[in-house]
């Protein structure tokens, strides 16, 4: 199944609309036999007052470098295929001209439309260096309710 076209504008609505995570106590579950070995955990949304659209949250970590981290969210449209919106990852890796920083990877219309991943381009970002500060700037940019994150602590001007 194709993923549809969706516009810039429609990503921005499936982005800011109010969403409410239905298992806030999701657990973690480590896969170490997976190489690299890494630790999950996976939560769902919907629609604040309805129960469309659905969508899914997960974090991600290495069990051996902290640094190797990523949170995203996806849209599951009814009868469409799965649409990641967005990855926030950590600075373990290079990414394009990027070189070991976090950054944000969101999708595009433009990516869509070249059939590309749509979240294939990414930005770095100095809103996080952890996990758990990724997941907070997940929960404020994508209208997140019922999930609470701490954000990392700003940077100080040198």
């Amino acid at each position: 199944m194709n993923l549809r076209s969706y516009t810039d504008a429609e990503l921005d609505e499936i982005r800011s609309l109010p969403k409410r995570v239905t298992n806030p106590g999701a657990r973690w579950s480590d896969k170490p036999k997976l190489r690299p070995g890494h630790r999950q955990r996976s939560f769902q949304a919907v629609g604040e007052g309805n129960d469309e659209p659905r969508f899914s949250i997960y974090q991600r970590q290495s069990l051996a470098d902290a640094s190797s981290f990523s949170c995203g969210i996806a849209f599951l449209p009814r009868g469409g295929r799965l649409l990641t919106l967005a990855r926030y990852n950590g600075p373990s890796h290079e990414h394009g001209n990027i070189t070991y920083l976090p950054h944000v990877h969101r999708a595009t219309e433009q990516a869509i439309a070249a059939g590309k991943k749509p979240e294939s381009e990414a930005e770095v970002t100095d809103r996080f260096t952890t996990l758990e500060g990724a997941l907070a700037c997940l929960i404020e940019d994508f209208n997140l309710r019922g999930l609470n994150a701490k954000p990392d602590m700003p940077k100080l001007p040198l």
